[in-house]
């Protein structure tokens, strides 16, 4: 049976599909990037906002409407959140919510009579991951979160904490790695409270894992900035744990960090942020950030841009805040005006890109292994333009010779100058 995975949202939910296309797989059923090929197609929804949830039903709706005979599952925080109105859209066969994500294969092929002997028994596993261009693959290590920051919706649609066990992670990489993947992402809903159900935490987690596996790059998804656990940083003196943190801040203010419920004040945020920039050099910090929080006053907008100013974040995601049905935040006084949201977000969208320009131009000179990527683009002058990423994430180019292959090989270079959208790099024969 051909099989299609669609995923909007986080990158949970991409490691999510990666577990799912192995488990596939694993009972003998092909992986197609070709929506019209596919028997069944399955759909990891999104709900952490409410145009992520229009995208969700979209997809939903455009999905049957483009293959309307092939079966069609829907997960995710969208299908759990919303399981009645996701249930009745057209075309849908199956709801798995959040909780049995994990059974999601199981029930898919045992309730819509689908687990009959497949055709394609002997399809090579790395098609789930090479068929989509891919170098790196996201695992999925914890689940759920214990805190309920006042405009998160993710945290009631994934459930309690939930945390794998260290061998499986272990062999999943290892399983990753034979197929030629040369770096993992961990991820989690909370990430930084892995093990708080299995007594243990992320250092045992990342120290096993780089003991246990001979993956080359190992790489860790958004982490909420609080519950670190000591020797934290002293694992990234491991050149192959990569030098880059995602550390959501969501304001530079404290007090609207408090309305948050933020377990982070500005003056932790730092100290951390301190401690990786003196652990490795050149070491990356990006970060979210909320415009425009229920009752952001003036003057904590300018707290605000004062601080994410004195940080200095290689990239900002940022978000203007909407509500969210079923998050305290929603029922808050005090809404700030669209006008106001758009003018405090192209602030600092100025200062974002002026912050990254600044970062790329610390790392000008420096030689660095470079990921080599599948995306290419053809020169006129006959030359082919590769693209990879550096240890600390910088998106970097080279342009070789037609027939020269990089697709998937790590090999050093030397950054050169700030180009648009990417940094030119020399290879370093």
């Amino acid at each position: 049976m051909q099989i299609h995975l669609k995923t909007l949202g986080c990158r949970l939910n991409e490691a999510e599909l990666e577990t799912w296309a192995q488990a596939f797989q694993a009972q003998g059923h092909a992986i197609t990037r070709n929506l019209s090929d596919a028997q069944l197609v399955i759909i990891n929804s999104c709900a952490v906002t409410q145009d992520a949830v229009k995208k969700s039903k979209q997809m939903i709706r455009r999905i049957h409407r483009d293959n309307p005979q092939a079966k069609l599952v829907v997960s995710g925080c969208y299908a759990t959140l919303n399981e009645e109105e996701a249930a009745q859209l057209m075309g849908v066969d199956l709801i798995v919510g959040n909780k049995d994500k994990n059974q999601l294969v199981e029930k898919t092929l045992a309730e819509l009579n689908l687990d009959s002997m497949p055709a394609m028994s002997t399809e090579p596993g790395e098609v789930s991951l090479f068929s989509r261009g891919r170098q790196r693959a996201f695992v999925k290590v914890q689940d759920g979160c214990r805190y309920r920051c006042t405009f998160c919706i993710v945290t009631v649609a994934r459930g309690e904490e939930s945390s794998r066990p260290i061998q499986a992670v272990i062999d999943e990489i290892n399983n990753l790695h034979s197929q030629g993947i040369n770096e993992a992402i961990i991820t989690g809903v909370h990430l930084g409270g892995y093990g708080s159900d299995i007594d243990s935490n992320l250092v045992e987690l990342i120290s096993e894992i780089l003991d246990k596996t001979q993956i080359p790059r190992l790489r860790m998804g958004s982490l909420e900035p609080w519950e670190l656990p000591d020797g934290f940083f002293e694992l990234f003196k491991n050149p192959r744990l990569m030098p880059h943190l995602h550390l959501p801040l969501q304001s530079g203010s404290d007090s609207v960090l408090k309305r948050m419920a933020r377990r982070c004040k500005t003056e932790e945020f730092s100290q951390i942020v301190d401690l990786a920039r003196k652990t490795i050099p050149h070491f990356n910090i990006t970060t979210d950030i909320i415009v425009g929080f229920p009752g952001e006053t003036e003057q904590e907008w300018q707290e605000s841009y004062d601080y994410i100013k004195a940080i200095g974040f290689g990239h900002i995601h940022i978000f203007s805040y909407s509500p969210r049905e079923g998050t305290a935040a929603a029922a808050f006084p005090n809404p700030v005006s669209q006008e106001i949201k758009k003018q405090r977000s192209k602030q600092l969208h100025e200062l974002a890109e002026t912050m990254k320009q600044a970062f790329i131009a610390e790392n000008i000179g420096t030689r660095v292994n470079v990921l080599w990527e599948g995306q290419t683009e053809k020169l006129d002058n006959g030359q082919m333009r590769y693209f990879g990423y550096t240890p600390n994430y910088l998106r970097v180019a080279c342009d070789v010779t037609s027939g020269t292959e990089l697709e998937n090989r790590t090999l050093p270079a030397k950054l050169l100058r700030a180009d648009s959208g990417f940094i030119a790099v020399d290879r370093i024969d």
